[in-house]
């Protein structure tokens, strides 16, 4: 690491509330930054030493027998042979039934060892990525002062799924569901010149967002570990030259996870991160939450939020005189269209919301053609909305319209949003705000003035593509990573600056980059598992080996024979997970395929008669008999260990494995099972490999 990278500077001044020496030194020597009372981040220096320390506590916690989990609640590791009936995602059903996470609350899981496993597995190949993008870690507090986000203007705009609450000095507080403004208050402190630019930074932290209904197990939840990555620059140019890196960075995350195949990008929707360009790292599942409208010819990918079409050049028409015509129980622009034989899209379809607005409420009446249906986060952005909702028919009449027969003319107190093609052409039926009635020939400009104008479509399979006029096709997509330029929304908001080279103070232009491990976990078990229960793939498999010890009525050294070779596979430096249960070689078995590790070994008494064991990887049908002598020798083959040695070391070293330093997950651990899988641990001696 050079000094240069630490994302810090040291104080050369002891800060006069800092009473003991420990806090004088941590502050003066750039360990920590304080965000709040009692509240810190921990830079770059500081993380190392807290990993260091945790690294220490990990290895004597394993010398007790203490196994790591993750809570909220502590529940035993068993395997769920029931699928629970309110678990509708295959990942949620495996994970709860191989024993991998266990449920509190709606949207809040504890991971029990082997979910922990896996999870400090993906978040190895995220830190090494990011090190190979020159981008470091730090840790940022969970709980946030109100001020920071007021400062940027969130606070007020950010809805109901924040947490907020107030400390015992009655100070506003919130659950971090980002951390944009807590690292751009880092940056303002510690970035004061070009020189000290590009920095970049990333943590791994818990965050929480208060879903209105979680679902998916993992996929969609309240609290959650994001990996989150902020980069800060001199200019678009300095950030436009950065983002590709990142952009790589993901590709190399997913494809290392076993998704690579199954991940496409998408334009997307900043939202409330806000920013001037978005991409969305999608993994293709028929149950995903979010369409993609995609074009086969010349590769344009978008997220149905923000995706366009190409619009069809609009006829020269000239207004007509605006007509008044009964239209006895047409309430719907399926049964307008048909009574009066005009074409669908020659009507004009009113839909109803409130928003708010900087913090008030605003009627809003919205326009699109009646054969179009309108996308409500184009809507939403467009009138910068902090909610929006469906109005209700009260509201409605409130403004002066009438449901089902509504027409912009004559409304008050409602923002009128029309789609372009309604201001763009001409003569559309549209209601007559009396029951039983529509307008023929309605213009906008003439009949009406619109506030804004702006795209309104949803995009749906079929329509033009935007760049080729190729009909786009339409699949599912679940979410696993964004990439956003953020530009200077916050720098400006906060201000971030820095002086340029001719000594001029700068806004600080952002980049923001995050993965959600838990959701990443979910989408690697949708994609490898079969009808028996998950494959891991090798990289983040919970261990390389499991070792299945089938001891008959009169035992014949079984138990021995497999806890020698567990020790010599440990020797290796292979991850093993010994079960040394008292259960029947089908119950093992079908725990083994539901666990999914990758290489199973079966030690029985037929076999050792032999000299041998048998060996049957999870994702093929065979078994092969091994010599005992050629055991270790055969599962490094299999578990492709060389490779993975030097499988993502960063180009100037940091991306190496730096588990003995940095306090990360310890593969070396020895597991055995004993009544359960994975409930006791043992301190193993000599070098850890990977």
């Amino acid at each position: 690491m050079r000094y240069s990278q630490l994302l810090t500077q040291t104080l050369r001044e002891v800060p006069a509330d800092a009473d003991a020496i420990s806090h004088r030194l941590a502050l003066r020597a750039g360990l920590i930054r304080p965000l709040a009372a009692g509240i810190f981040s921990y830079l770059p220096l500081g993380l190392r030493v807290k990993h260091k320390i945790e690294h220490i506590l990990r290895e004597e916690m394993a010398r007790a027998d203490c196994f790591e989990i993750s809570m909220p609640v502590v529940q035993p590791a068993e395997i769920w042979r029931e699928v629970p009936a309110d678990a509708d995602a295959i990942s949620h059903r495996l994970a709860l039934r191989a024993g991998l996470i266990r449920p509190l609350a709606a949207g809040i899981f504890s991971y029990l060892p082997l979910g922990l496993r896996v999870k400090h597995k993906i978040e190895h190949i995220l830190r090494e990525e990011m090190a190979r993008a020159d981008c470091f870690e730090i840790s940022m507090p969970v709980v946030q002062p109100a001020e920071i986000w007021r400062e940027s203007g969130r606070w007020d705009d950010v809805g109901p799924e924040m947490m907020r609450m107030k400390d015992r000095g009655n100070r506003d507080m919130c659950l971090a569901m980002t951390h944009e403004e807590v690292v751009t208050d880092l940056a303002r402190h510690i970035a004061h010149s070009y020189r000290q630019l590009p920095l970049s930074a990333f943590q791994l932290q818990t965050k929480f967002r208060d879903e209105p209904r979680s679902r998916g197990g993992l996929i969609r939840v309240r609290e959650f570990t994001m990996k989150d990555g902020y980069s800060f620059h001199i200019d678009q140019a300095s950030l436009d030259a950065y983002y590709p890196r990142m952009y790589e960075a993901y590709q190399r995350i997913f494809e290392r996870a076993g998704l690579g195949e199954h991940v496409i990008v998408v334009e997307s929707d900043p939202g409330m991160m806000g920013g001037t360009e978005a991409h969305e790292f999608m993994y293709l599942n028929a149950g995903g939450e979010d369409t993609l409208l995609l074009c086969d010819r010349c590769g344009y990918h978008a997220n149905r939020q923000v995706a366009t079409h190409r619009r069809e050049a609009v006829d020269p028409e000239s207004a007509k005189p605006v007509e008044k015509v009964a239209t006895p129980n047409c309430k719907t622009i399926e049964d307008v269209a048909a009574f009066l034989n005009v074409p669908q899209h020659k009507t004009a379809k009113a839909v109803f919301f409130v928003g708010t607005i900087a913090g008030e409420e605003k009627f809003i009446f919205a326009l699109v053609r009646g054969d179009c249906e309108l996308n409500e986060t184009k809507l939403t952005n467009a009138i910068k909305a902090q909610t929006l909702r469906p109005a209700t028919d009260g509201e409605i009449q409130g403004v002066g319209a009438v449901p089902g027969y509504a027409a912009p003319m004559a409304v008050t107190d409602a923002l009128v949003v029309v789609d372009e093609a309604i201001a763009q052409g001409a003569n559309f039926v549209s209601g007559a705000n009396e029951h039983g009635y529509h307008y023929l020939n309605v213009n906008a400009g003439r009949d009406f003035e619109a506030d804004i104008v702006t795209d309104l479509v949803a995009v749906e399979r079929g329509m033009p593509c935007p760049k080729c006029g190729t009909p786009l096709d339409s699949t599912r997509g679940i979410e696993v990573g964004n990439i956003f330029k953020l530009g200077t929304k916050y720098s400006d908001s906060m201000g971030a600056t820095v002086l340029d080279e001719n000594g001029k103070a700068r806004p600080l232009v952002m980049g923001c980059y995050g993965i959600g491990v838990g959701r990443l976990l979910a989408c690697i078990i949708e994609a490898h598992h079969d009808d028996h229960g998950i494959v891991w793939p090798m990289s983040v498999a919970p261990f390389d080996v499991e070792i299945v010890v089938l001891t008959g009525r009169k035992p014949a050294g079984e138990l021995e024979a497999a806890k020698e070779l567990y020790d010599v596979l440990i020797a290796a430096g292979l991850e093993v997970l010994l079960d040394d249960r008292d259960e029947r070689a089908g119950v093992k078995f079908n725990d083994a395929d539901l666990i999914g590790i990758p290489i199973r070994l079966t030690v029985g008494s037929r076999g050792l008669s032999k000299g041998q064991v048998e060996l049957k990887l999870r994702n093929a049908d065979d078994r092969v008999d091994v010599a005992l002598d050629q055991v270790v020798e055969r599962v490094l083959a299999k578990a492709g260990r060389g490779k993975r040695r030097e499988e993502g070391r960063g180009k100037r070293g940091e991306g190496r494995s730096e588990r003995g330093e940095t306090g990360e997950y310890e593969p070396g651990h020895r597991i055995r099972a004993h009544g359960g899988v994975g409930t006791g641990r043992e301190r193993t001696g000599g070098e850890v490999v990977r």
